[in-house]
């Protein structure tokens, strides 16, 4: 962790810092809003929480750090159930969404605080601020007060303030908010640079898939209380466990066209409402006549010429530089294509698109399951 900055831990560690989630609950009133819910985080391991608004994210990550009681279930951190543990001796440190610093103090004392309430020596907590400020580029600014950063130098210095107490596992709950979008790109990098460099065992909450696809080892996506799937970024955009997730990761989201599954003589096809066919995505699963969803992503959409693909007209066309998103219907639905090359079509135009059959999905229309063979 932070030996290796001359960090020395006040107690050995002797076993690591993973966090094991196992079969936790919790009920606000009548509102059952996390249902058993099972996760294994690794030592060292960046693991992000990500999900739409309202889907326990936020409350897990407090139910870790002790600020919620948990319902039912248990959560342990290094081996150890801290269900009633209080959050200062849970070993954890924690970044808000409003950097929570104290405005009547200086950058320096904010960082310190914690160990200066711990009592500890003078010298050791000045070579932890000295340290933690170098990491993360603050060593100019130890003197001004919050209000005279801008707010990514504030989220700096309430990353600082947990550097200094070099804790056994850092939480983030959607730190990157209130940033600004070009801000937030870089503080996205900067958070990843300081997780490679400490390796300290991190749960990162946040809404946004781009934040939890480029920074993540793990990625946990949760719906309503209850986990939809857990993997690597990478392991979620190729092989989405339902459609819920392969709508919810990838940027653009991903197209999803309902219509019946056609097996005969060897051959699977998708029927869509008024006549078109296409290709059942190749390995999908599922029965002939089955109701299900085709699901393309935009990038794996392909130009084709005429006869060779699915005509369709151009209703809008948004060019970005590196590249060109166009928004077609197909089967009377929107579908979204991006390419890589600069095109010049104007709306009302026609042209010809092909679904990439190897990359695309096949889900169930009723239970959203992703139908594999």
């Amino acid at each position: 962790m932070l030996q290796s900055l001359g960090f020395q831990h006040n107690h050995p560690r002797e076993t690591m810092a993973a966090v094991q989630i196992k079969g936790v609950e919790k009920y606000f009133g009548a509102t059952h809003v996390i249902r058993g819910v099972n996760i294994d985080i690794e030592d060292g391991q960046f693991t992000v929480l990500v999900g739409p608004s309202g889907c326990g994210k936020s409350t897990l990550l407090r139910m870790i750090a002790g600020l919620e009681e948990i319902g039912a279930g248990e959560i342990l951190i290094d081996g150890k159930v801290v269900n009633n543990m209080m959050p200062k001796e849970r070993d954890i440190a924690m970044v808000f969404q409003n950097y929570a610093l104290y405005p009547h103090m200086t950058v320096r004392d904010n960082m310190a605080f914690s160990l200066m309430l711990a009592r500890q020596p003078k010298a050791m907590v000045n070579d932890r601020v000295m340290k933690a400020a170098d990491i993360l580029g603050l060593v100019d600014l130890l003197d001004r007060f919050p209000r005279q950063l801008s707010g990514g130098q504030r989220q700096r210095v309430a990353m600082g303030r947990c550097i200094v107490r070099d804790p056994q596992v850092f939480l983030f709950d959607e730190p990157l908010s209130n940033l600004d979008a070009k801000l937030r790109v870089q503080m996205r990098t900067e958070i990843k640079e300081l997780h490679q460099r400490l390796k300290t065992t991190s749960v990162y909450v946040t809404h946004d898939q781009i934040e939890a696809m480029t920074m993540a080892d793990k990625i946990v996506v949760m719906r309503d209380g209850i986990v939809e799937q857990t993997g690597s970024p990478l392991d979620l955009y190729d092989h989405p466990a339902n459609q819920f997730v392969a709508g919810f990761i990838g940027s653009p989201a991903m197209n999803f066209l309902p219509g019946v599954l056609r097996r005969g003589a060897g051959v699977a096809t998708v029927e869509f409402p008024g006549g078109l066919c296409l290709p059942a995505p190749v390995h999908a699963g599922g029965q002939d006549g089955q109701k299900v969803v085709y699901g393309t992503r935009p990038e794996h959409i392909d130009l084709a010429d005429a006869g060779d693909g699915v005509v369709t007209e151009v209703v809008v066309v948004e060019p970005t530089g590196a590249d060109t998103q166009i928004f077609t219907k197909i089967a009377g639905v929107e579908i979204t294509s991006v390419f890589r090359e600069r095109h010049t079509f104007r709306p009302g135009e026609t042209i010809y698109l092909r679904p990439d059959p190897a990359r695309a999905h096949l889900f169930d229309a009723t239970s959203g399951m992703r139908l594999a063979g």
